[in-house]
């Protein structure tokens, strides 16, 4: 058995504050991708915010990489680990859905990146700096990888808003302290 999970059945049924804030940042980041790249989708192109919510979008896609690297080396190596809040089909579905998410993540990470590359755009964070294409243009298939990256995203938002209702079900509805486990701040 992991010894991280020996621990964790011995002390408080809470994740650390590492986990804690990278899952946290996780999920602020993938809701300011989403709504800045929607926004941006149905603005007119000519709209003067336009330009600036695209390369919004890519800033936070970068710093989101950096986040979800350190979250999966954090799990990897130091992250707690929990004993399941659930037995059976629900223990089953609620790992699924996790390694779904977090392979999802992964995937949508590597679309964004690739999509860019491959339609000749560089990366700018913030302006802070930039990252140049590493591939030949090949608009056709950056324009697929683009369609996939949004398809993407459509999945990873109703994948965790079902992780969001089945955290608020245990806490509401089954009061059994699931939620309070990812809850910063020891409430």
């Amino acid at each position: 058995m992991d010894a991280r999970l020996i621990e964790a059945k011995a002390a408080p049924v809470r994740y650390d504050g590492v986990t804690i804030a990278f899952h946290w940042a996780t999920a602020i980041l993938v809701l300011a991708l989403f709504a800045s790249i929607l926004t941006a989708d149905y603005a007119p192109r000519d709209w003067h915010w336009h330009h600036t919510l695209e390369n919004f979008h890519v800033g936070l896609g970068i710093l989101f990489a950096a986040v979800l690297i350190g979250r999966l080396g954090w799990r990897i190596t130091l992250g707690r680990i929990l004993p399941a809040a659930d037995h059976g089909i629900q223990d089953i579905a609620a790992k699924t859905v996790h390694v779904a998410l977090y392979g999802l993540l992964l995937l949508q990470m590597s679309l964004g990146f690739l999509t860019r590359w491959f339609q000749g755009e560089e990366f700018s964070f913030f302006g802070l700096f930039t990252m140049p294409p590493l591939f030949p243009v090949d608009r056709d298939f950056g324009e697929l990888l683009e369609s996939i990256h949004n398809y993407v995203a459509w999945i990873i938002i109703f994948l965790a808003a079902g992780h969001a209702v089945a955290a608020l079900g245990h806490h509401f509805i089954t009061g059994d302290g699931v939620l309070r486990r990812m809850l910063p701040g020891g409430r």
